[in-house]
């Protein structure tokens, strides 16, 4: 027989799977897909997480993601313990974290290898369409919610102010929020993800209002004002549009930090504000 018709005759393995959904409001009944647990007749089980929040948080702004990220934790040991007794591991996901997860209801299919076929079923139900928004819209978020796991890491963003509104400091009708900050040292620090590539526009309007900003945090809070774009990593500042808008930036005293120093930027946020 050759190799490739022995590798046709490998026998597929049945196997059932079930979707865990965040449904912050049962009334609404409206739910994300956060988690998949896999289970071969032969025994086991494959449990997989997502690794992208931004679905949950836009359906629930508030969502605890600590929580859910420890809840994956505590069911990955769980499912060990359980080795793979589907009636008990339903009752169990049911028990103790019907309050944060909803099971679906099973789904059967057939595998050559669980894992493979858990990992696959994950980019299927668990990962974002790579269809969206516009590229602008777009980056900026790719930038922000890079920015926000980073600070979240260091386990200071609950603690950090955010959407902080430009209007508060300067005059009723500025729509603009800067993205988060915290006060230190007598200097309140603010970081906004700002993508240059494509489209300048924000950089000046960001450049135009931060000396108005830093003015009105001084005289509301006796506190100077610092304020951090979080841009694109490897920006090339011959291309004449990045290099206008990172001028235009550092003209009014905005600097500018690549999202690969976004661990050491957060790093020195936890340890100022372990300070204070």
């Amino acid at each position: 027989m050759e190799y490739g018709d022995a590798m046709n005759t490998i026998e597929k393995q049945q196997c059932r799977f079930f979707l865990l959904r965040y449904a912050p409001d049962a009334v609404k009944n409206e739910f994300v897909n956060v988690g998949l647990v896999l289970l071969p007749e032969a025994g086991g089980a494959e449990l997989r997480f997502t690794r992208d929040w931004s679905r949950v948080r836009c359906l629930d702004p508030q969502a605890d993601v600590e929580l859910l990220e420890a809840i994956e934790a505590d069911l990955r040991e769980k499912l060990l313990e359980m080795n793979g007794d589907r009636d008990f591991i339903l009752r169990k996901i049911q028990d103790q974290f019907s309050n944060a997860l909803q099971p679906s209801e099973y789904k059967a299919c057939l595998a050559e290898s669980p894992t493979a076929e858990a990992d696959e079923l994950a980019r299927l139900y668990l990962e974002r369409s790579r269809r969206r928004q516009p590229r602008e819209l777009g980056a900026r978020q790719a930038i922000y919610h890079r920015m926000r796991e980073k600070f979240e890491n260091a386990a200071v963003w609950q603690v950090m102010r955010r959407e902080i509104r430009v209007a508060d400091f300067t005059r009723i009708g500025d729509p603009l929020k800067i993205d988060c900050g915290y006060a230190a040292n007598a200097t309140v620090k603010m970081f906004h993800a700002l993508p240059l590539l494509g489209d300048v526009n924000a950089a000046k309007v960001l450049a135009f209002t931060f000396p108005r900003l830093a003015e009105g945090i001084r005289k509301a809070e006796g506190a100077r004002a610092e304020l951090t774009a979080v841009v694109e990593d490897n920006l090339e500042s011959s291309d004449e549009a990045v290099g206008f808008a990172l001028e235009t930036l550092e003209q009014q005293s905005i600097r500018v930090a690549p999202l690969r120093e976004m661990s050491v930027i957060a790093a020195t946020a936890a340890r100022e504000l372990r300070l204070m």
